[in-house]
């Protein structure tokens, strides 16, 4: 599976670039197309919003696939199927179509799949390993895939929601797939990860762009296609009872809500604020706490997919009714005693862990105080302890030695010294050096240094989501960094590039990260960091000259 890899990784870059450039293109002509979402009062969205990020996910993941995926019946009939619900999904995204008009598109879409394509459900949970009827197959498959389009559109509710539960159930379902040595099921599932990436560069909290019917209803359609593929098709030994864990929550979150409104006597078609992220404003969570405990609920419902792919039907249906139930339950009690995440004294543990990951959090603070620890222990380790400092590195050494210290001592006077240039050099120092020198303790363990980049990775991670709007925006810069590790990445898994320079370049690419959180938060030009940098820099010198 190496080189499908490699083509996986390709079209996933591709997909999100596709997604990227057409989408600021589209907001721009927007309002003359006529593709504004307007406020209402079962939205939260306070003024117009260009939806027209559909547009960009479909063509993103469909016109690599066009190219890469093998030409066959049931490959055209998913890629005419996707069109088709671009269509009607633009369509309804101009014009406000009714949902009887919604399901013309849908039935369309997945009429081609199962009938021209011939994909089909032919073993249900609880049903053992007969297969059922074909027709009876057929027809169930038609109005189950139906079922998960509308689940996925109706779950779009709060920026990021729908696009990230599409991720985490497209990535287990990837994994799934590669286990199956089913290349068709990865490159679908990698395409669509790709437009979805490049469409949540926009969409992320507050969104400068929606998905619209055009976005929601592919990805839909696509994990429906998907899980019916690798269930029936990649590998039939996977339980039949698996899509429920890998579709997750917005399945029986619909479900519920044709409940509330079948049980109110409403229409079972007209959008209500009942959904369980309405339910969750409702309570008090902020938008971005309901969408980070919605991630959060799909993370165990698809982790639970994965770690348990071949266990009974019974046992695969029961922790998924158990975990909904609970869900469920939860929101109702919590509904009924008057529970506000935010009450006098009713701070919850996600809410607080939220705030406490906002700039000012006290986590946050703790997480760069981490991160400038991590660094500088990093240098000093990687300096002393290395096996060896060939001569060359020790007079760029000296160089730098000299020039950090006299930027250190003379401070913001010393204009002509750059803290970050030096800072990154010495970085890039220390990682050569436990490359290509490593101290004997990391030869026997390697074990200290995955885990340490580990922990390293995450709190970068959390610094840079929790950092305030000016900082870290994502440029053309950083994705050109993404893209070069990923073409290096590829080639060397071709052979035409060595994987120890791709391990190099990820570990730079992490500790520039880092420095680059440090500096922000700098409060004094004499730290831990600067110091320990200073005396890394002092250490290569002496130990080359030496």
């Amino acid at each position: 599976m190496g080189n499908d890899w490699s083509t996986a990784l390709l079209v996933f870059v591709i997909a999100m670039a596709i997604s990227m450039a057409i989408i600021p293109l589209l907001i721009r002509y927007a309002p003359v197309l006529g593709m504004m979402d307007k406020p209402d009062p079962r939205k939260v969205h306070a003024t117009p919003i260009p939806r027209v990020g559909g547009v960009g996910i479909v063509l993103g993941a469909v016109l690599p696939l066009a190219l890469w995926l093998p030409s066959n019946d049931l490959v055209q009939s998913y890629l005419l199927g996707a069109l088709v619900l671009l269509v009607f999904g633009v369509w309804d995204d101009i014009k406000e179509l009714g949902h009887y008009v919604k399901f013309v598109g849908q039935f369309i879409a997945v009429l081609l799949v199962v009938y021209h394509g011939d994909l089909y459900v032919s073993h249900l949970p609880l049903m053992g390993l007969d297969p059922i009827d074909e027709t009876f197959g057929r027809i169930f498959t038609v109005i189950a895939m139906v079922g998960v389009i509308n689940a996925i559109n109706h779950s779009d509710g709060l920026d990021g929601l729908a696009g990230g539960e599409s991720i985490l159930s497209l990535g287990a379902i990837a994994y799934l797939a590669n286990q199956a040595s089913d290349n068709v099921v990865v490159l679908v599932a990698t395409a669509a990860m790709g437009g979805v990436f490049g469409f949540l560069r926009f969409n992320s909290h507050p969104a400068r762009v929606f998905m619209g019917d055009g976005g929601s209803q592919f990805l839909g359609f696509t994990l429906a296609f998907l899980v019916v593929y690798l269930t029936q098709i990649s590998n039939q030994a996977l339980s039949p009872a698996l899509p429920a864990l890998l579709l997750g929550l917005p399945v029986m979150d619909i479900l519920s809500v044709f409940y509330q409104r079948v049980k109110g006597g409403m229409n079972w078609f007209k959008a209500t604020k009942n959904h369980i992220h309405h339910r969750l404003l409702e309570l008090g969570f902020h938008h971005y706490e309901s969408v980070i405990v919605i991630y959060s609920l799909q993370a165990l419902l698809v982790l639970s997919a994965v770690l348990m792919p071949y266990e009974a039907d019974s046992i695969l249906l029961g922790i998924y009714l158990a975990i909904c139930v609970s869900i469920f339950a939860s929101l109702s009690v919590a509904e009924r005693r008057g529970w506000r995440a935010h009450g006098a004294g009713a701070k919850g543990v996600i809410s607080g862990l939220a705030n406490a990951l906002r700039p000012d959090g006290a986590l946050t603070s703790i997480d760069h105080k981490l991160i400038q620890v991590m660094l500088s222990v990093f240098l000093v380790m990687a300096t002393t302890t290395s096996a060896q400092v060939p001569g060359d590195l020790a007079v760029g050494a000296s160089i730098l030695f000299l020039l950090l210290f006299a930027r250190l001592w003379f401070g913001y006077r010393a204009w002509f010294l750059f803290l970050r240039l030096i800072l990154y050099v010495a970085i890039a120092f220390a990682v050569y050096l436990v490359e290509h020198y490593p101290p004997p303790f990391l030869q026997s363990d390697v074990l200290v240094h995955r885990v340490f980049f580990g922990v390293l990775v995450l709190a970068v991670a959390v610094a840079v989501r929790s950092s305030k709007d000016e900082f870290f925006q994502v440029t053309p810069l950083d994705y050109l960094v993404v893209l070069i590790v990923l073409a290096l990445a590829l080639m060397s898994e071709a052979g035409y590039a060595d994987f120890d320079i791709v391990k190099f370049m990820l570990q730079v690419i992490v500790l520039f990260y880092g420095v680059e959180v440090v500096i922000k938060h700098m409060r004094s030009r004499i730290n831990i960091f600067t110091v320990s940098s200073l005396a890394s820099l002092g250490v290569v010198a002496i130990r080359g000259i030496l």
